[in-house]
């Protein structure tokens, strides 16, 4: 069994990894991997966030250039890899009940080969679980192995015990890894990697490393590359968009980017996720003036109270926020805004959390995601006193809840009446014969389709009715 040596996650010595030096590393395949999955099977399992679907979009790429092929029991299949998020506990809760179902399968299948691989690798305390706890998996890699996933295959082949490879690295920027995309139509674009905010309560800075900007150019030609193979959006990924090119360039940063992405003609570009301490004058510029960015924004902030923002180390106020939000209304009408909000945190009072009421009524937030606070260990805020009982946390949840949901139905009765361009995913779980997709505001759309040849189209709808959470409509014919 090989082994590595794991730290426990430090602020200090997390900040002092920045110096690293970011190299951008190549992709290739060695000829004494190829073939090693001829006539076997592969399943990968995503949890978390958009980066960790576009790192699996990688993995799958990868897995098929070995000749592997896609299982039809994602539960059951030669390679099971499980890409995980650890940014809150119930998402590493999840894991835990699959690798459990995994054991099963692994006694059936004594040549299956599981393998453990995102965020919770990252984090000493899962690593030693899953060695202790789980002895089936056979595989453990983090954020910045996913290059080496063929040597990393091979070995577990070879050796027939368990390989681990988990860098405490700051990570590098890989370039030219095979994809298979999980859509025809919509793309992700990944233009950074990693975190330099270290808020408070979140262990994303540990586990995707540094803030790394990929170059420009790369950007540019892969966009370019989607555009002429016919896809119709793509999402630019990153743990915080809005520090584009802080690393890299001395006058060239995120709204730049959008700018010149914006030339090319690809019919949308959304982005996220964005940090309100890094949304700076040139990326409201973008969203005015750029034809192709969509009119709509997610913008986290987490509270609306200004001590509990400073307890959290998000670096900006309430003032600043407001001044955004602001701005992209007057200036991008209509723009739809979305959200995150964390209730509960360490020392929270009731007057702080109605500061953060006052905020969604201020905003008129379109959506949010909500969340009771999560400690995370290894982050200054696990060690802050929780004193705030369980109910307490609940019932702000709810309350908080009723209120986004009383704008987010406000926010989609506008559209009552209107034509709408869809770009169609395919079928709706709203009825039969229905199909969905989402409008140029973000919006989910369901509507009548008899026509299943639309899937990756845009086409217009008459809305006709709101929801909380989705419009629904009819096709319409001018």
């Amino acid at each position: 069994m090989r082994k590595i040596k794991l730290s426990v996650p430090s602020l200090t010595e997390a900040r002092n990894r920045r110096k690293e030096e970011t190299l951008k590393v190549f992709y290739s395949l060695k000829d004494e991997y190829k073939g090693i999955g001829n006539g076997k099977t592969y399943s990968v399992l995503t949890y978390g966030c958009q980066g960790n679907e576009a790192d699996s979009e990688v993995m799958t790429g990868i897995l098929e250039e070995l000749g592997y092929t896609q299982s039809d029991d994602e539960y059951n299949a030669d390679v099971v890899l499980l890409n995980t998020c650890a940014i809150r506990q119930n998402a590493e809760n999840r894991v835990w009940g699959v690798l459990g179902r995994l054991k099963g399968m692994k006694k059936t299948n004594p040549d299956m080969i599981i393998g453990i691989s995102g965020c919770m690798p990252q984090e000493p305390e899962a690593t030693q679980k899953i060695m202790e706890s789980y002895p089936h998996i056979d595989l453990i890699f983090g954020t910045h192995n996913i290059g080496n996933l063929p040597k990393l295959l091979y070995e577990a082949y070879m050796s027939k015990s368990k390989v681990i490879e988990v860098l405490s690295t700051q990570g590098n920027i890989l370039e030219g890894a095979p994809v298979k995309r999980a859509l025809k139509h919509k793309a992700w674009v990944n233009i950074m990697f990693g975190c330099d905010e270290f808020c408070t309560y979140c262990i994303v800075p540990y586990t995707r490393g540094k803030e790394r900007s990929r170059d420009k150019e790369d950007i540019i030609k892969e966009v370019m590359e989607l555009k002429e193979e016919g896809y119709k959006e793509i999402t630019l990924l990153g743990q915080n968009v809005n520090a584009y090119g802080k690393d890299k360039y001395d006058d060239y940063s995120f709204g730049d980017l959008l700018m010149d992405l914006d030339k090319i003609g690809i019919d949308r570009i959304k982005y996220t996720t964005s940090h309100p301490r890094d949304f700076d004058e040139k990326t409201i510029n973008a969203m005015a003036t750029c034809k192709h960015v969509i009119p709509w924004l997610h913008l986290p902030v987490q509270s609306g109270d200004d001590d509990i923002l400073k307890s959290m180390n998000r670096k900006y106020n309430m003032e600043r926020y407001h001044y955004i939000i602001d701005e992209l209304k007057r200036r991008v009408p209509g723009i739809a805004i979305t959200t995150d909000i964390i209730v509960g945190f360490p020392n929270e009072t009731e007057e702080q959390f109605e500061h953060t009421l006052d905020l969604v009524r201020y905003c008129e937030y379109d959506g949010a995601y909500t969340f009771v606070y999560s400690p995370r260990e290894g982050t200054p805020a696990a060690k802050m006193p929780d004193n705030i009982s369980a109910e307490e946390k609940d019932q702000r949840l709810y309350r908080l809840n009723d209120l986004i949901n009383e704008y987010a139905l406000k926010g989609n009765e506008r559209f009552i009446g209107e034509v709408v361009e869809v770009l169609v995913d395919g079928d709706s779980k709203n009825g039969e014969d229905m199909m969905c997709g989402y409008t140029r505001h973000n919006k989910l759309c369901h509507f009548k389709a008899d026509n299943k040849d639309i899937v990756g189209q845009e086409v217009k709808v008459k809305v006709t009715e709101a929801k909380t959470w989705f419009i629904v409509g009819e096709l319409y014919n001018e």
